[in-house]
């Protein structure tokens, strides 16, 4: 069962994915996400890779992605990339994730591309307001990516919104499943857990 999870920037994906991944078994569940999958562009200088849009599809390298998710539904062991942020490439790094009968796909863009998403057993959107995204998003990337308030917001109002209209919203009514992740309280965790564990009975 390949369960994807899909939603903005700053919506609470990944946070919500590693409390089902920890409130679940550990021979029961693996988890993929879509950020290791950022293409390498290795070709290109730094001041280049950093003027590349990260939140369209094209950033995205499909191919292997779906390779690994197909993998893992055979049974077999991948070596996930690891991909940094700061430095816009992938490092010589892997991440093994290991074959279980419930692999959970997390991403902004993983719903945006067809071959990926009919993949999915099911599908879980993500919902969360704009100014609860953004200011996610700015504590997150002051915190790890070392950027500025002023870089966060003109990027998310320049890019990642646009973005999102574009490529992530027109999914929502789509999914099997939309989950509420507006607020910020630790009962959404536990929600989150229950909707995942019923999905997998």
């Amino acid at each position: 069962m390949i369960i994807g999870v899909c939603g903005g920037s700053g919506s609470g994906k990944t946070t919500l994915v590693e409390a089902a991944f920890n409130h679940l078994t550990a021979d029961t569940i693996c988890r993929v996400s879509q950020d290791s999958y950022y293409k390498n562009n290795d070709t290109l200088s730094f001041e280049e890779r950093c003027q590349l849009n990260y939140d369209h599809p094209n950033a995205i390298d499909y191919d292997l992605f779906i390779s690994q998710i197909k993998q893992l539904q055979e049974g077999k062991l991948v070596q996930a990339p690891v991909y940094s942020y700061i430095d816009h490439l992938r490092t010589d790094q892997f991440i093994n994730i290991t074959p279980k009968p419930v692999v959970l796909v997390e991403g902004i863009l993983i719903f945006a591309h067809t071959p990926l998403r009919e993949l999915f057993t099911h599908t879980i959107f993500i919902d969360a307001d704009d100014e609860t995204r953004l200011r996610r998003r700015t504590a997150r990337d002051i915190q790890t990516r070392g950027r500025t308030v002023d870089e966060v917001n003109q990027r998310f109002r320049e890019t990642i919104l646009p973005m999102h209209n574009a490529h992530i919203e027109p999914f929502k009514g789509e999914s099997d499943y939309i989950f509420d992740n507006s607020a910020d309280d630790l009962n959404r965790l536990g929600s989150f857990c229950k909707l995942v564990s019923k999905l997998i009975k």
